[in-house]
């Protein structure tokens, strides 16, 4: 008689209790079932797969050593939080990550209390942290605070801002930096791991503090030589001078894989009274499954994939890309003139520029996830003449918001800004829709900004920045697909501040902004099936105002709906403007605005967030239709 199959450990352990109950030695068995797990979901839903198989046994350890929930572990991004979500209650929702109504790709309060802190921007979790751990030690509570952060977001100044104020928490703050890709050391072995034991361990620790305190108690020159031969005979080892200046106390380079030494060391800081302490671990993206070990690129981020061939499901073949689009564009440029300069931070290849660095390596510059820097950076390369398209997400441009007030649009320089990821952007949810950059740049002197409507209007406004010197420009485009507009052979220098009419009526003009001009266009076509002659405009600039094609179709229409993929304070609300400004409100005008709603929307399907959002032909049409008091055949509704 056949033994039955021993039950899997992942299936013992729904919560981090239930991993404490193992014994160290079941830990890498466990690991490895929740890397296979993790790739198994992430090849259903898509999502980000490299940087969470990287850390599966480093979360497995800090579950293990810490009290988590009382202690509070802070991912930082949370892109690579999968293998946390699984042992933290969240196996069973883990198919439907980045599904409508499913468990987010991130980090988010709303969803578990293992996840203290939401996060999906870069260098937040040191801050977070300390907040943390600074409440707990103002209200002598138990608990510290843990914050993994990758050596990619150690380049936002705001990471360094963090550590620089650390001290006051003393043992409380433990941060992980979670080495992937920057080399701070070289590869790790069976010795590295042995230092990191050993100068985390309190043999070495109790020696070290008994030094520190000689040292101190000696005449100030002597004070200081001996501090610093301690300090820097460390350094010269462990690499931690860096981090020691900064006032914690360095433990590594460990292997982040060895998921046993990744225990005994955070069991010994855990325990350690030095004050803060960083905890250098080297991992590798992609760990375990050939495919992403090998590209790590390309696995950073998949759709949905066969786990054996590790090949991904490939979309059916469709209209170009708008950042693809824009890459060829802004390529096109610096083929034409050398002064253009293309610069990045920390997404070369969301925002098309790992094409443009192909061709233009020397002209392409990638600052790191450091977007403050980026676009003081690019008002330095304006001031002397040059041409630079600061190219960032528009949810990332909110990052550097001082800096384009203050250094950019306060000097009047000529800074072309390229909004990747304007509007709603599907399953990576509220964190990284493009909603506000219309309310944030449109109120700002000196400014122009243009929202392209499709691929071929894409090419003449990235031709158009190119060619203005006299201030700030910006252009936003969504993600995903274009219509399939053919592209311009030679783009045009569009006339700043001037619209376009796309069709002609008399009763109801739709005054569209961006990409939404494809619905616009389909409520026309409702709304003449209905009797109801419809005018509809691609007004192309936000900023500013096209006020003699807004003035007439104000004047001449019955009723006229402004439609925008943004939020309260953008087109709408500075027609509105021009409408009070001018008296044309007073003559009885009918004017309605639709603009994103007042409320982060959830992740889901992007055709799904727009209906949610009331931004499809639909939704156009009912909005006229009730503007006009009329029944949904059109027919006008009889008042008693």
């Amino acid at each position: 008689m056949s033994e039955r199959p021993e039950t899997p450990l992942l299936d013992t352990v729904q919560f981090p209790a239930d991993l404490r109950a193992l014994s160290k030695e079941q830990l890498p068995e466990l690991a490895e079932e929740l890397r296979q797990e993790v790739i198994s979901a992430v090849s259903v839903t898509g999502g980000h797969l490299g940087a969470g198989l990287g850390v599966v046994e480093l979360t497995v350890a800090l579950h293990y050593v810490f009290d988590t929930p009382n202690d509070k572990l802070i991912w930082d991004v949370g892109h690579q939080a999968y293998p946390h979500k699984i042992i933290t209650g969240r196996r069973d929702r883990i198919r439907t990550l980045r599904q409508g109504g499913g468990l987010s790709g991130f980090t988010r309060r709303a969803e578990s209390e293992y996840d203290p802190f939401g996060a999906a921007h870069s260098s937040t979790s040191i801050s977070a942290a300390l907040g943390f751990a600074i409440a707990n030690k103002l209200a002598d509570a138990p608990g510290r605070a843990i914050a993994v952060i990758g050596d990619g977001a150690l380049s936002a100044g705001m990471a360094y801002e963090a550590m620089n104020n650390a001290a006051a928490a003393g043992n409380r703050l433990i941060v992980i930096l979670n080495d992937n890709d920057m080399s701070i050391a070289p590869p790790v072995g069976s010795l590295r791991n042995s230092l990191a034991r050993l100068v985390s361990s309190s043999k070495y620790l109790a020696p070290r503090s008994l030094a520190q305190k000689l040292a101190r108690a000696m005449p100030e020159p002597l004070h200081r030589i001996a501090g610093r031969m301690e300090e820097y005979a460390r350094g010269m080892v462990t690499g931690g001078t860096l981090f020691d200046e900064l006032g914690f106390y360095y433990v590594g380079p460990i292997d982040g894989h060895d998921v046993r030494a990744l225990v005994e060391v955070l069991e010994n800081v855990r325990d350690a009274e030095v004050g803060p302490m960083l905890v250098h671990v080297v991992t590798q993206k992609g760990k375990g499954y050939a495919p992403a070990e090998n590209s790590a690129d390309k696995y950073h981020g998949v759709v949905k994939f066969d786990v054996v061939s590790g090949v991904q499901a490939k979309p059916a073949a469709g209209a170009p890309s708008y950042t693809g689009v824009f890459a060829k564009a802004l390529s096109a440029e610096m083929a034409r003139d050398e002064k253009v300069v293309a610069i990045t931070a920390a997404m070369p290849s969301g925002t098309g520029l790992d094409k443009v660095a192909e061709a233009f390596p020397e002209r392409t510059f990638d600052v790191g996830i450091a977007e403050q820097h980026a676009v003081t950076f690019a008002a330095g390369l304006a001031a002397q003449g040059y041409r630079p398209f600061a190219t960032i997400y528009s949810t990332f441009l909110q990052r550097a918001y001082d800096q384009v007030v203050h250094d950019v649009a306060i000097q009047n320089l000529p800074v072309r800004f390229a909004m990747d990821r304007a509007g709603l952007v599907g399953a990576d949810g509220a964190t990284h829709a493009g909603s506000f950059d219309l309310a944030y740049l449109c109120t700002l002197p000196n400014f122009v900004v243009m929202a392209a409507a499709d691929e071929a209007e894409l090419c003449h406004m990235v031709h158009t920045m190119a060619v203005h010197d006299s201030g700030p420009i910006a252009v936003r485009y969504p993600r995903g697909e274009g219509r399939g507009v053919p592209l311009p052979e030679q783009p045009q220098a569009l006339e700043i501040g001037k619209g376009r009419i796309v069709r002609e009526g008399k009763k109801v003009a739709i005054l569209s902004l961006g990409t939404r001009l494809e619905e616009a266009e389909k409520a026309a076509e409702e709304l003449e099936a209905k009797g109801l002659s419809t005018t509809v405009a691609d007004l192309r600039f936000a900023k500013p105002l096209d006020s003699e094609l807004i003035r007439k179709l104000l004047t001449t229409h019955e009723v006229a709906v402004t439609v925008e993929e943004a939020a309260i304070g953008g087109l709408g609300a500075h027609v509105l403007t021009l409408a009070s400004d001018e008296g044309l409100l007073d003559a009885g005008l009918k004017i309605r605005t639709m603009r994103l709603p007042d409320r982060f929307q959830d992740h889901d399907n992007p055709k799904k967030q727009y209906d949610d959002a009331g931004l499809n032909a639909p939704q156009i049409v009912e909005t006229v239709l009730k503007a006009l008091r009329r029944n949904s055949v059109g027919v006008e509704e009889v008042r008693a």
